[in-house]
């Protein structure tokens, strides 16, 4: 946050920095499933590294189609948490390390709860009370599977991409996330073993 707050007065903008940390209790589980079907469908049965999402994205990245992800969920809280968000080595090797940790210490919900209250939901709007503060003028434990999707939807780009209203290509997403969310069921972080 403090980056991009630096950033923005950089590039002479407009400092935006909206921020209300909530327990993990006070954030719907629609949002909490949302994200989960977009960004880390194995987020309940890996220990910090999709190999399989990491495989592919090499595979994808060398056939040179544009280029993918394979972040986990526990390595974006690494990364938004304790590191910078230039790309780099170091930045990398840091990542792995703070990824081990987290997921060596804190449970899955925990991790989920630092991932929604420390994530960029839109252009300087961080957290998903503020996000849906901000989006839908509701409290984030209100938000219906639909507006969950619409923000979750925008993760790829929160600084480029409106949760609402969504534009045609976010409505796309919203959908196939919501099928996803339908196709995944219910998260269960105690019975995470099941999945």
């Amino acid at each position: 946050m403090v980056i991009r707050n630096i950033e923005q007065s950089r590039d002479h903008k407009n400092v935006v920095c909206k921020h209300d940390w909530v327990s993990i209790d006070k954030i719907s589980k629609n949002l909490q499933l949302a994200v989960v079907s977009s960004e880390d469908q194995n987020f309940l049965s890996h220990h910090g590294f999709d190999f399989e999402a990491i495989e592919k994205a090499m595979e994808n990245n060398n056939k040179g189609k544009r280029i993918r992800g394979a972040s986990t969920i526990s390595q974006q809280t690494a990364k938004n948490v304790f590191l910078w968000p230039q790309r780099s080595w170091l930045r990398k090797g840091l990542e792995v390390y703070f990824t081990f940790l987290i997921e060596l210490i804190w449970s899955k919900e925990r991790i989920m709860e630092v991932y929604l209250n420390s994530i960029e939901m839109g252009n300087g709007i961080y957290g998903a009370e503020a996000a849906s503060q901000y989006w839908f003028k509701k409290s984030a434990v209100q938000l219906s599977r639909e507006e969950a999707a619409a923000i979750a939807a925008v993760l790829p780009n929160p600084r480029v991409y409106k949760a609402n209203p969504a534009s045609r290509y976010i409505q796309s997403r919203i959908q196939w996330i919501v099928q996803q969310m339908s196709y995944f069921g219910p998260l269960d972080y105690e019975h995470k073993e099941k999945l």
